[in-house]
């Protein structure tokens, strides 16, 4: 999945544009644009380095369709509303765990390296199982990198991600009683 940051002027308004594996291409709104990394460009770059399906983003390429995003482009599978809401609805402790190890990393990255195994072990994650030392280390390392490109843009440029396809969030169960049965024939 194709995901692009538009580097707009300080304090506009954002969108970022989606591509996913499928061919459907859906635009996010992401809030007001400054020097500091995008909101969901720290998700993307803290998911995909803690190797996360099961964030926002992976969620997202698996088929799930935010509040937040617009249909632009492409033929949208049979069912997609659906398929999302469910999507949704059975992983989200997992998409409220991402928000959680999201914001845990990026205040974790203001830290200068020396005081990440006090804040690992001392500062509130909430009721999600606290990540190691080493993959926060590893995360905030690609934060800062990350930050590092978004500062380089200038007004007008993008930054393009690749969501990998092996971190596609699997969709959700259905209930043996929401399963059609096979029409039986008449004999």
């Amino acid at each position: 999945m194709r995901v692009t940051f538009s580097r707009l002027a300080d304090h506009e308004w954002a969108d970022v544009l989606i591509e996913r594996d499928d061919g459907v291409v859906y635009r996010m709104h992401a809030g007001p644009v400054t020097e500091h990394l995008p909101h969901d460009l720290v998700h993307f770059t803290v998911e995909e380095a803690l190797g996360m399906p099961d964030g926002i983003w992976g969620a997202i390429a698996g088929g799930a369709v935010f509040k937040s995003m617009t249909h632009v482009s492409g033929r949208r599978p049979p069912h997609a509303a659906d398929r999302s809401a469910a999507l949704i609805r059975e992983h989200r402790a997992l998409l409220q765990r991402a928000e959680l190890i999201g914001g845990f990393v990026e205040r974790a990255a203001d830290l200068p390296d020396a005081e990440l195994p006090h804040y690992v072990a001392t500062a509130p994650v909430g009721e999600v199982p606290r990540p190691t030392v080493d993959r926060v280390r590893t995360a905030v390392a690609a934060l800062r990198a990350a930050q590092e490109r978004w500062s380089a843009l200038e007004v007008g440029d993008t930054l393009v991600v690749e969501w990998p396809v092996h971190r596609r969030m699997p969709p959700a169960t259905r209930p043996r009683s929401a399963r059609r049965e096979p029409a039986r024939r008449r004999g």
